[in-house]
């Protein structure tokens, strides 16, 4: 019996042997590269750790050997990773931030000195902000650099830490990321429900 290529059978025959054969190569490369994809997204997470604490520029064995030298330890507060560092024989604590900006998802990471009330760094990233504007907030590392030193409470104990368009208290608040307003706000936020999330740990004796 002859095959018959033009009819509807064979058609739908042959595009489910396909899809079939596709699906199957793409779910074989995916586990093919699962670990090498997670062990990246492991570096990379810890690469932001150390730009945090103001480590940056380092290849990435260095990265790793790094991170172990500075990350003392690890533990969990109200559902948030926070890392606990040497930095020059001083303790720094990195609080872990998530947040929204204007089209996604932001995050980052604080790094709080020994004192527990002022930045010793910062490092933020994003989704899919707009370059040049949103985007600022990852690619601008001068940017980053205006929190250091910053307060993060007021004197009478509320979370004081802040990014705004105009600033009126240099103490704690940071200029907004030009003709950003609405991601910088998105940062401003998650500063301030993040540190909320740790402000048991940081305000404990």
């Amino acid at each position: 019996m002859k095959l018959n290529t033009n009819s509807n059978i064979y058609t739908i025959v042959y595009a489910s042997v396909l899809v079939v054969i596709v699906a199957f190569l793409l779910a074989f490369v995916y586990q093919s590269l699962k670990d090498k994809q997670d062990a990246n997204v492991k570096l990379d997470t810890k690469k932001q750790i150390l730009y945090s604490l103001n480590i940056r520029g380092l290849a990435d064995e260095e990265a790793e050997a790094r991170y172990d030298e500075v990350v003392k330890e690890e533990k969990e507060i109200n559902g948030k990773q926070l890392y606990i560092c040497e930095i020059d024989g001083q303790p720094k604590y990195v609080l872990t931030l998530k947040g929204m900006g204007l089209w996604g998802g932001i995050s980052g990471f604080l790094s709080v000195n020994a004192d527990k009330k002022t930045v010793y760094g910062a490092y933020f990233n994003h989704e899919g902000e707009t370059a040049g504007l949103g985007a600022e907030i990852k690619d601008s590392q001068e940017w980053q650099e205006k929190f250091q030193g910053k307060q993060l409470f007021a004197e009478d104990g509320t979370i004081a830490i802040a990014v705004k368009k105009k600033v009126q208290h240099p103490e704690s608040e940071v200029d907004a990321v030009t003709g950003a307003t609405l991601t910088s706000d998105g940062v401003s936020l998650m500063l301030q429900k993040g540190i909320e999330e740790y402000q048991s740990f940081l305000t404990e004796e």
